[in-house]
């Protein structure tokens, strides 16, 4: 059986799944594994300031904004495989110019290429769009989610364990001398040789989803005009909305947690990073099992609408979490480190990824019923852009917030910010506009 309008039998569409799960799993379990070591290596360099680190992290998410709608649309009319692959291929050669960089500016380049391949999420979500029937994208979406979650679970693990002594030490005697090995080009090479696994998983296993009549459809369409069209249509409007005040509050809590751990608590890193690997696991289990069962019974406008509501309180309640594990019972006698501070931390610390994980899922399957299925691509990468921007600026904002007005005011700045959600989601249940991408004007065709 062929699923209508791709071209794709039933039993290659359950391959391209799989296929673009992993392969959305080694790009981000490369870009997890450089996680632990940026701040330590920007370091490093002469002026690595804490400044410096932000505007690297900053440098990432504006390339991701500028060409998530670029490679989304480019998926459109060339199809989704070969923008998949060229993306990964830029990936490997952004993560090996890291590892090899002398100077700032390599740092900074490096950062910015992978900000750019990074863009290439909205394809991998256009393709899901591509195989799914929609009554089953929102499932289908909530693994790729949980292959972004898996990502950042094992990638961090990963990179610290490359940045050991032993670990560099025993690498280095099997390598050429000519290879560069330190604590931190290892890490870097080995989110490179992620990425070129996924190149060639994606080369030999990946069957394209796009039919030829639907990729040629909006080749003449400008990305300029995708989203000055997305902007004035109803259905995709809220959702740009959303998205950019969802990813900027949250930015507060993916900045400002660590800082906020280790004032409030006194964790140190690796009890930080724990506690991240926590939030993570919820995170898979939410969106590749719980969202899938919830999507078979609710709309994605009311899951949309609990999520909100679960971030809300989520977000809220991080600077309350020692007052919350005040009012807990303490369980150090059946399990020796689950005092009643860290049980309160935990207690947030599951409403959080779970709320952001339903929320996200179906925010993302919205997007994909409100495009035309001729530009999925492009409708992806366009709201993937709005959080790439929100990504941008949120944390520096966050972070001034955390440093000059008090370890509290990111947070609740950050739920304040996610009750407008709430109200452009409800609007969603009564706007059914999809978003078509304009004709050019004849006039200036070229």
């Amino acid at each position: 059986m062929t699923d209508s309008g791709t071209g794709i039998t039933g039993s290659r569409r359950r391959r391209g799944l799989a296929v673009v799960f992993f392969v959305v799993f080694l790009d981000l379990l490369g870009f997890g594994i450089i996680i632990p070591i940026l701040p330590y290596y920007t370091r490093t360099f002469p002026g690595g300031t804490e400044f410096v680190i932000g505007l690297l992290a900053a440098s990432y998410s504006a390339m991701q904004f500028v060409f998530a709608p670029l490679l989304g649309s480019l998926s459109d009319r060339v199809g989704r495989r070969p923008v998949l692959v060229v993306s990964l291929c830029g990936s490997v050669v952004a993560w090996t110019v890291f590892g090899l960089a002398d100077a700032l500016w390599l740092l900074f380049l490096s950062r910015m290429l992978a900000g750019a391949m990074g863009g290439n999420l909205s394809t991998a979500q256009a393709y899901v769009a591509d195989v799914t029937p929609p009554e089953r994208r929102a499932a289908a979406l909530g693994f790729i989610g949980a292959a972004f979650g898996l990502g950042f679970i094992f990638g961090p693990g990963i990179g610290a364990v490359l940045s050991f002594d032993a670990t560099v030490a025993a690498v280095d005697g099997l390598l050429p001398a000519a290879v560069p090995i330190s604590r931190f080009s290892l890490p870097s090479f080995a989110a490179a040789a992620a990425s070129l696994a996924g190149v060639l998983v994606a080369l030999f296993f990946l069957p394209e989803s796009r039919t030829a009549s639907t990729s040629t459809t909006i080749e003449r369409t400008s990305g300029i005009t995708q989203l000055r069209t997305a902007v004035a249509t109803p259905g995709l409007r809220p959702l740009l909305a959303a998205f950019f005040l969802v990813s900027f509050a949250f930015s507060g809590v993916q900045v400002m947690f660590v800082p906020y751990v280790a004032d409030i608590y006194g964790y140190t890193a690796a009890q930080s990073a724990l506690l991240l690997t926590y939030i993570g696991v919820v995170a898979v289990i939410t969106q590749g099992v719980l969202v899938g069962r919830l999507s078979a019974r609710y709309s994605p406008v009311r899951l949309s609408l609990f999520g909100t509501g679960l971030l809300v309180v989520g977000v809220g309640a991080i600077p309350a979490s020692r007052a919350i594990g005040s009012v807990l019972p303490d369980l150090t006698a059946l399990v020796p480190f689950l005092t009643a501070d860290l049980l309160g931390l935990l207690l947030v610390l599951t409403v959080l990824p779970l709320g952001n994980g339903i929320l996200s899922v179906t925010l993302t399957a919205l997007v994909s019923q409100r495009a035309s299925a001729a530009v999925q691509g492009s409708a992806f990468g366009i709201t993937q852009g709005a959080g790439s921007l929100a990504r941008t600026v949120g944390p520096p904002v966050m972070g001034g917030l955390y440093f000059a007005v008090g370890y509290w005011s990111p947070f609740v700045v950050g739920s304040v910010l996610l009750l407008p959600v709430l109200w452009l989601v409800s609007r969603l249940g009564v706007t059914q506009e999809a978003y078509e991408p304009r004709p050019a004007d004849p006039g200036h065709a070229r």
